[in-house]
């Protein structure tokens, strides 16, 4: 994991202050950052265009132009008709908080539409601290970040303009450069699989996932095909009527007494009524909730429970906001400040998970929250969130704590996708759960 910051100009006057680090010496360590890339990527004499502001990020370009000059052809001055092979923004990075001016406007209109290879020095011009961008945002194939990493990069909406994140240290490590943060980058290989090291075990070893199946018996279905292929001994479908369903998963109409952890919404519709919903769930087992329990009338009934993991996506997210009193907003609204709103719901429902699908999925408990940043759009497709929701199922029944169910779950679900070898608009959610047993 690593460490995410919603500003680093503290850490800039600490590694001032603490370990004797001068203004100066920063941005030259900033720019030479910058320029190792362009030094491993492109052969001398190549035409590289490095637009700076006037502030410091534009000082970090003016000294990055001192470091290539003579071994490149560097600009600092935009011409519209020159063909360059880099363009470099240095204009406001992280410095931002304002609306950006028609002149910058059009500036970065122009530089978005060159064939260059375009690098952002520290944040690309446009996007905002909250991940919210302005139209225009300059649209980076790599973000040089400085010093540490910030927290609006990975925003869903960011996802398009950062491209890939590299960050540059400042003249000090980063351990000692950065200090405790709430918020935290999930890694690849921060994932723990579910693998079986007991040899003497059987089916009851790994708990009993039991599914409320609703009249929408398709997502179930893939809800409990996800969690059996991702460890649970057992997975039933709790169903009012007998109904068709793979053999490998079993069906009852009331909850089994060796249940370990129920999944709930996927596919509710308005198959129980509330008593029932209220005699399945007078227990204290793991509960992992999605889809249609978010507007079902009962849904604030089970904020209190003591372990539970909500999945919802940006509109349903919306929803939960408003009926548990803390904003009415749209998606829009949502979208453009979606770290603050996870923030506030997990303030006032300390007990809950909650896993905030997107890009950049946002998970979060208490005071603590993590970014899952390895999705594709592969998963834009019906079903995924299904998947996802017997993955954590799954942990859950097999004794996971909540929040570890929530982040090695959605490192699964999003590298499985990422493993998917065909294209991308192709996957299905059997596909998904095929290539997770790969992992």
């Amino acid at each position: 994991m690593q460490n995410l910051y919603t500003q680093t100009a503290s850490l800039d006057q600490r590694a001032v202050a603490e370990f004797g680090l001068t203004e100066a010496l920063m941005m030259e360590h900033a720019a030479m950052g910058m320029e190792r890339i362009i030094r491993d990527r492109f052969p001398h004499d190549s035409m590289v265009l490095i637009v700076c502001g006037h502030g410091n990020n534009g000082a970090d370009g003016r000294i990055l132009a001192r470091l290539l000059e003579g071994d490149y052809r560097v600009s600092t001055k935009h011409n519209i008709h020159q063909h360059y092979d880099v363009i470099v923004d240095a204009l406001l990075g992280s410095g931002l908080n304002r609306p950006l001016d028609s002149l910058t406007q059009d500036l970065l209109k122009s530089l978005n539409a060159a064939n260059a290879l375009k690098i952002a020095c520290d944040v690309p011009t446009g996007l905002y601290a909250n991940g919210s961008l302005d139209p225009h945002t300059f649209k980076a194939d790599i973000t040089v970040t400085m010093g540490a990493l910030k927290l609006g990069m990975y925003s869903d909406a960011a996802k398009d303009v950062v491209g890939e994140i590299i960050v540059a240290d400042l003249g000090i490590s980063r351990i000692r450069y950065e200090t405790p943060t709430p918020w935290q980058l999930l890694d690849a290989f921060d994932i723990r699989l579910p693998l079986r090291t007991y040899l003497s075990s059987h089916k009851g070893s790994y708990g009993h996932l039991s599914l409320i199946c609703g009249e929408k018996i398709g997502a179930s279905v893939i809800a409990g095909s996800a969690a059996l292929r991702f460890g649970a001994g057992l997975v039933s479908l709790i169903t009012c009527e007998n109904i068709v369903i793979p053999h490998e998963l079993m069906q009852s109409h009331s909850l089994p007494s060796t249940t370990t952890a129920i999944a709930l919404g996927m596919g509710l519709g308005t198959e129980f009524c509330d008593q029932e919903l209220t005699k399945l769930l007078n227990n204290s087992h793991p509960l992992i909730l999605d889809a249609d329990i978010f507007v079902h009338s009962m849904f604030p009934n089970f904020l209190n429970r003591s372990q539970i993991v909500l999945t919802p996506h940006p509109k349903e997210f919306t929803n939960i906001l408003r009926v548990c009193n803390i904003a009415n907003i749209d998606v829009d609204t949502l979208q453009k400040d979606r770290f603050s709103y996870a923030q506030r719901f997990c303030a006032d429902y300390p007990n809950v998970v909650l896993v905030l699908k997107g890009a950049n999925v946002i998970i979060g408990h208490n005071d603590r929250f993590f970014i899952n940043p390895h999705g594709t759009v592969a998963l834009a497709k019906g079903g995924s969130g299904d998947v996802l929701s017997g993955l954590i199922g799954a942990l859950l029944a097999q004794g996971y704590p909540p929040l570890e169910a929530a982040i090695h779950a959605s490192l699964a679900h999003t590298l499985g996708a990422k493993k998917f070898d065909k294209n991308n608009y192709a996957l299905t959610p059997f596909d998904l759960i095929e290539s997770i047993t790969t992992l």
